[in-house]
C-alpha cells in the first residue's frame, strides 16, 4: 500500500500521507509542482523530541487520538458508559476512487469501532470532507463529538469570523491566533443570525485583495461548532463538526453516524480568492438556480400590507408592480388560518375564510393577468397554541419532560421527526401548492429550538433532516417550484441548505447603511444570486433612517434584487426611477450573477466598493458606496479590480436609479467617460466624487482593447 497521496487541482494541493498506519494531512493549501520523495518527506515532518516530552514522537493523523500522545481536542469524543473512551484506529484500507477523490477507512478492534473519511478536491478547488463512524460492538457506543481537523501551515497569523444577531448578521470579528482553542458554537437549532457561516485562518495581513486564507464550513442547517486550536507545542489547526447534544447520537450494532459535510477552502488571493472558489462550485451545480432560469425581480408586499389583506389593494400593487417591471408577486404571512396577527394561525395552512372567503384564486389570477409570477409565505416548522393543530396535537410540539417550552414570538416548535406532524404540514402545503398556480414560496423560521426534544431524545439533527426532506419532497411534487429560505431574516444561511433551497432572505433589515455590510459579508460564502436585497421604504421600517432612492436602490442591485414597498405610494417620479432600474437589473444580471464578485481594498472605512467582473474580463459594474463622512474633503481613489491588467476599458458613470447627492461644485472628470488600462485601474483607480454619506454609484467598466 502506497504511504503518500497527492491531490492537486485548480491551484491547491491536498497532501496525505500514511506511514503510522493512519491518515494523515501534511499540507492543505498552495499548490505543489515536481516530485516529491516520500522518504524524505517523512524525515521532514518528524518532529523533534524536546526535554520532558515523549520518547518517541508519533504522527497524530486526522483522528488525532490521544493514544497517540496527542494532546489537543481529538476528532472523536463517546463511550460506552465510560468505556472505550479512548481509540487508537489503524488503517484498513485506501479506495482511491479518483485522481482528486479518497477514502480511508480505519478500525479500531478493540473499541469496536470503524471510521472512514472521503477527501474531495472539486473542480473550483475546494475541498470536501465527509467522516462516518460506524459500532461494530454488541452495546450502545454513545458519541458525543465527531469534528473534521485540517492542518494550518505555522506562520498563519490572524483567525476571520463573523457574528450577529436579528437584523445584523454576519459581522466580522478579527483577531490574532493565539495559544488555546477558539470556539464558536451555534446551539439555536438552526445556523442561526449569529452562525459564523464561514471560520477563516489568515497570514498577517491578508486582506480581500491579497494573501492566504483558509476556511473551513460546515455544510449543516443546525447546530454547529467551528474551531481554531494553536497547541502548546507550536501547531494549528482548524475544524468544524455538528454540535451534538447529550444523547442525541447513541449507536446501536452496526448503526453509522455521518457527520455533516466540511467544506474547505484555500486562496493565495485574499478573501475573494476564497469567495471566487466558493461561488464557482455552487454554482456549478445542476440545480443552481441561475442554471434554471435568470433571476426574477421579486415584490413582496409584507412591507405595503403587513396583516392587512385587502384585495383592492393587493390589485393595486400588482398593477403598479408590472409597469415597473417586476416579475414576481409575493404575499406574506396573514393569508390563512386565524392569522389576523402574529399570535394565532401558525399551522393551520388553509386559506381563511374571512380574509379571503373566495380563495386565493382572485388575487393569483389578477397577479398572472399582468404578467408576474405568484408567490407565497409559509411558516410550516412552527405552531401558535392559538390554532387548531395545537388545540388537537400538543403533543406534536419539540419539548421534553412533559413541559412547554417558553414561548418565543408566540410560537412553539413542530416535532417534524413526529410523522404525523410532517404530514400534516406538507399535505396542507401540497394542497395551496395544488391549488393554486404558484411558482415560488418563502418558507420563514422564527423562532429557535428550546429542548429540541423527539419521544425523550435530544432531536435536533432529526429536525433538519426532516425540513431537507419537506423542502426535497414539495419540489418534487411541483416540478420548478423555487423555495426561499428565511429565518427571520438570515437566520437559516449555510451551506447545507444551498442544496434544498433557490433564495435566501439575507436579513429582515433592509435599511440600505446596514444592508452594505450585511450584504457584502454574507456574499463572501454565498454567491449573490441567491441572495434577497430589496429596495424598501424611503423611511425604513427597521431603523427609522431615511435614505435617499438612489442609495436604496444601487445597495439592493448586489443580488437577487427586489423590492419591500407600498408602491401605491410612491410617486411617478419614483415609479420611473424603479422601472429604469428594474431594467438595468435585467440587462446586468447575467453579468452580477455569474461574474467574478471583488471588494477591493480600501485605505478609508468611510468607503467601500464592491464590483462584478466577467469572467473574460469583457466587462464589469462596480458600486462606490460612501457611508461616513470622509476624514479628507477629498476622499481616497476608487481602484476597479479584477480586470485584465492588458486590457484597456471605458469606464465611465451610470445612473439608472437617479443620481447620488454629493458636496461638490464640479464632478470628476472621469464621469463622462474615460479610457484605462485594468492594470492601472486597479493600481491607481479614479478620483472618487466628494459624496454626501449614505450615498453610493455605479461604474462601468467595458473593454474596448
Amino acid at each position: 500500500m502506497a504511504n503518500l497521496f497527492h491531490l492537486t487541482r485548480a491551484g491547491v494541493s491536498v497532501l496525505i500521507e500514511t506511514s503510522a498506519a493512519t491518515p494523515n494531512i501534511v499540507h492543505w493549501g498552495r499548490e505543489l509542482v515536481g516530485t516529491i520523495d516520500e522518504t524524505s518527506l517523512l524525515s521532514a515532518i518528524q518532529e523533534p523530541t524536546p526535554h520532558c516530552d515523549f520518547d518517541d514522537p508519533q504522527l497524530v493523523g486526522i483522528w488525532r487520538e490521544n493514544a497517540r500522545g496527542f494532546l489537543g481536542a481529538p476528532s472523536i469524543i463517546g463511550s460506552r458508559d465510560g468505556l472505550d473512551f479512548s481509540q487508537h484506529f489503524s488503517l484498513r484500507d485506501v479506495n482511491q476512487i479518483s485522481d482528486f477523490e479518497i477514502e480511508f477507512i480505519s478500525i479500531d478492534a478493540d473499541a469496536e469501532l470503524e471510521v472512514s473519511v472521503r477527501v474531495s478536491l472539486l473542480p473550483s478547488g475546494l475541498l470536501e470532507l465527509q467522516q462516518s463512524i460506524t459500532n461494530l460492538g454488541l452495546n450502545d457506543f454513545k458519541l458525543d463529538s465527531l469534528t473534521t481537523w485540517l492542518p494550518l501551515p505555522d506562520y498563519v497569523a490572524e483567525q476571520l469570523d463573523f457574528t450577529g444577531r436579528w437584523m445584523n448578521e454576519r459581522q466580522p470579528q478579527r483577531k490574532q491566533i493565539q495559544s488555546g482553542t477558539w470556539l464558536r458554537e451555534g446551539r439555536e437549532g438552526r445556523s442561526g443570525h449569529d452562525f459564523t457561516l464561514i471560520e477563516f485562518a489568515l497570514a498577517k495581513g491578508t486582506s480581500f485583495e491579497n494573501g492566504e486564507a483558509w476556511g473551513v464550513s460546515l455544510a449543516w442547517s443546525g447546530n454547529s461548532r467551528h474551531l481554531i486550536e494553536r497547541t502548546p507545542i507550536g501547531r494549528t489547526s482548524i475544524g468544524a463538526g455538528e454540535l451534538l447534544l447529550a444523547g442525541e447520537v447513541i449507536l446501536g450494532k452496526e448503526e453509522t453516524y455521518a457527520a455533516p459535510k466540511v467544506i474547505a477552502v484555500y486562496s493565495s488571493e485574499g478573501l475573494d480568492g476564497a469567495s471566487h472558489r466558493l461561488h464557482v462550485q455552487q454554482r456549478s451545480r445542476a440545480n443552481h438556480p441561475t442554471n434554471i432560469r435568470p433571476r426574477p425581480v421579486t415584490l413582496n408586499v409584507w412591507e405595503a400590507v403587513y396583516f392587512d389583506h385587502d384585495y383592492a389593494k393587493l390589485a393595486e400593487l400588482a398593477d403598479a408592480a408590472a409597469k415597473i417591471g417586476v416579475e414576481r408577486f409575493v404575499l406574506d404571512d396573514g393569508w390563512f388560518g386565524a392569522r389576523r396577527h402574529d399570535r394565532a394561525g401558525l399551522g393551520d395552512w388553509v386559506v381563511s375564510a374571512d380574509v379571503w372567503p373566495e380563495g386565493l384564486g382572485k388575487l393569483v389570477d389578477k397577479v398572472k393577468s399582468v404578467g408576474l409570477e405568484f408567490g407565497l409565505w409559509f411558516e410550516g416548522e412552527m405552531v401558535n397554541a392559538d390554532s387548531d393543530l395545537y388545540r388537537a396535537h400538543p403533543d406534536w410540539i419539540l419539548h421534553s419532560g412533559g413541559r412547554v417550552p417558553p414561548e418565543f414570538r408566540t410560537q412553539q416548535v413542530l416535532d417534524l421527526a413526529h410523522p404525523g406532524a410532517f404530514e400534516h404540514v406538507f399535505n396542507q402545503v401540497n394542497a395551496i401548492l395544488s391549488e393554486y398556480d404558484i411558482a415560488y414560496i418563502k418558507w420563514d423560521h422564527n423562532r429557535v429550538l428550546t429542548e429540541a426534544s423527539h419521544l425523550g431524545q435530544a432531536a435536533v439533527r432529526k429536525q433538519v433532516h426532516a425540513i431537507y426532506r419537506m423542502f426535497d419532497q414539495l419540489k418534487a411534487a411541483h416540478p420548478g417550484l423555487e423555495i426561499e429560505s428565511c429565518a427571520s431574516g438570515g437566520g437559516r444561511i449555510d451551506l447545507g441548505m444551498v442544496e434544498h433551497a433557490d433564495r435566501f432572505w439575507t436579513s429582515d433589515n433592509n435599511d440600505a447603511l446596514e444592508r452594505q455590510s450585511i450584504n457584502r459579508y454574507t456574499s463572501i460564502v454565498i454567491p449573490p444570486e441567491m441572495l434577497g436585497t430589496h429596495i424598501g421604504p424611503t423611511k425604513a421600517h427597521s431603523t427609522g433612517r431615511t435614505h435617499s432612492h438612489t442609495f436604496r436602490a444601487v445597495t439592493a442591485l448586489w443580488g437577487h434584487a427586489g423590492l419591500e414597498w407600498d408602491l401605491t405610494e410612491a410617486s411617478e417620479s419614483e415609479l420611473e426611477l424603479l422601472k429604469g432600474w428594474a431594467d438595468y437589473y435585467k440587462a446586468k444580471r447575467g453579468l452580477l450573477h455569474s461574474g467574478r464578485t471583488v471588494r477591493g481594498d480600501q485605505t478609508e472605512i468611510e468607503s467601500q466598493t464592491y464590483g462584478v467582473v466577467a469572467h473574460d474580463g469583457s466587462e464589469a459594474v462596480y458600486m462606490y458606496a460612501a457611508l461616513r463622512p470622509s476624514e479628507f474633503s477629498r476622499p481616497a481613489n476608487i481602484r476597479l479590480t479584477g480586470l485584465d491588467a492588458d486590457a484597456t476599458y471605458e469606464v465611465k458613470l451610470v445612473e439608472p436609479a437617479g443620481a447620488a447627492n454629493a458636496m461638490q461644485m464640479l464632478p470628476p472628470k472621469w464621469y463622462a467617460g474615460v479610457r484605462m488600462s485594468g492594470g492601472l485601474l486597479a493600481a491607481m483607480g479614479l478620483r472618487a466624487p466628494v459624496l454626501r454619506p449614505e450615498q453610493a454609484i455605479l461604474i462601468e467598466a467595458k473593454r474596448v482593447g
